[in-house]
């Protein structure tokens, strides 16, 4: 049994969450999504820039339309005990989230938010925030991305995770199931990167395709480089 599990049945809290300039009403919400994977959210007094270069936190909560969303991240990234810590962005339209993409924002959370949809995503982030980060090869993060079928101009799309193999997308665009594509990358610290990819999956409820990046494309090995750096895998 993983330490997930225990920590789900026994209620063991193992990570912390901080969460910014959020109210009351929200923080219980949150809290309640959270504490089924061992995470408690601690909602953040003072000033936040200070909070970080005091204490140390497995995760971090904020509205990304927060007027002090910027200088807020920017401490987090800074923080030598917080740089790596997960960040979740509470956000009302996919703008919004992309807006502060090079702070390498790992998940958004849709505004108003929905107990099914934040528990969906919490599920596929917790083992990040809790540090099984060893066995967790795939990552969250939400950044631009462009993918090129040849035969039309670039379809706009949204990372979800990341892997040394392979990658899912969020894309409004109807793409070819059979052929070859290429994506464009704009991971946080990494120059933009295309790499060929077929798409191996689709799930139409939310528009997701699973990518398997071509084998024989070495620039593959610079997204592998990428995650071992996120990881601090030496």
């Amino acid at each position: 049994m993983s330490s997930t599990t225990v920590a789900a049945i026994s209620g063991k809290i193992t990570a912390r969450i901080a969460s910014i300039h959020i109210d009351p009403g929200c923080n219980s919400f949150l809290n309640d999504c959270f504490r089924q994977f061992g995470i408690s959210v601690v909602p953040a007094e003072g000033d936040p820039v200070a909070l970080f270069n005091r204490q140390k936190f497995e995760a971090c909560v904020l509205r990304l339309y927060d007027p002090d969303a910027d200088r807020i991240l920017k401490a987090a990234r800074n923080s030598p005990s917080n740089r790596r810590l997960v960040l979740y962005g509470i956000a009302r339209n996919t703008q919004e989230a992309l807006r502060y993409a090079s702070y390498g924002i790992n998940a958004v959370l849709d505004e108003p938010l929905d107990r099914q949809s934040v528990l969906k995503v919490v599920r596929a982030t917790h083992l990040l925030v809790i540090h099984e980060l060893r066995r967790y090869v795939r990552i969250p993060v939400v950044s631009p991305a462009e993918i090129d079928t040849g035969n039309r101009a670039p379809a706009p799309a949204t990372t979800v995770e990341v892997s040394s193999g392979g990658m899912s997308v969020r894309c409004a665009t109807q793409l070819p199931k059979s052929d070859p594509i290429r994506i464009t990358l704009n991971l946080p610290g990494l120059e933009k990167l295309s790499v060929r990819a077929f798409i191996c999956w689709y799930r139409e409820t939310d528009k997701v395709y699973g990518l398997r990046f071509d084998s024989s494309d070495e620039r593959r090995l610079k997204v592998r480089g990428w995650i071992d750096q996120y990881l601090e895998i030496v």
